[in-house]
């Protein structure tokens, strides 16, 4: 390596980590300034927020779940050699936790959607490109998305 590139590897952190942190994750949409464009009514506000703390820890277990999954067989794809009976049964319990969560998530989704009118559906599609409640399309990652994936996972996207 050359003095250069040492030097590089050497200040770049602290140049990257003076810039401040990124943008985050967006908040989810019934708590980002985009919820006041849609005029919800005292009624509307009080069944999204009962909607969303019936399901909250529910979630949270369920990201767990998900984070534990991804652990195990990224650790699994880390042994030498492979078992591959282990990794089968990882990548099973992996895709059970992941459709589980997709499950849960979606059938949230679609009491907040029952919530809102046609008309403020409709809003709610325009302010955020059509990101909100559709598949392949969540809410981004975070504590309200789907987790980052590791390894061969994030390779593969």
């Amino acid at each position: 390596m050359g003095k250069s590139a040492a030097a590089l590897v050497l200040v770049l952190p602290g140049i990257l980590s003076a810039q401040g942190p990124g943008p985050g994750p967006r908040p989810p949409w019934w708590e980002s300034p985009i919820v006041k464009n849609l005029d919800l009514s005292d009624a509307q506000t009080k069944q999204i927020q009962t909607t969303v703390s019936d399901y909250r820890d529910k979630l949270r277990d369920l990201r767990a779940a998900v984070n534990r999954a991804e652990t195990d067989f990224q650790a699994v794809l880390n042994e030498d050699p492979v078992d591959q009976r282990k990794a089968n049964e990882a990548i099973e319990q992996l895709m059970s936790a992941r459709a589980e969560l997709f499950k849960t998530t979606s059938q949230m989704d679609l009491k907040l959607r029952m919530v809102l009118t046609g008309q403020q559906w409709q809003e709610l599609q325009s302010e955020t490109r059509g990101r909100i409640l559709r598949p392949g399309g969540r809410r981004g990652r975070g504590p309200n998305g789907p987790p980052p994936l590791s390894g061969a996972a994030a390779a593969k996207r």
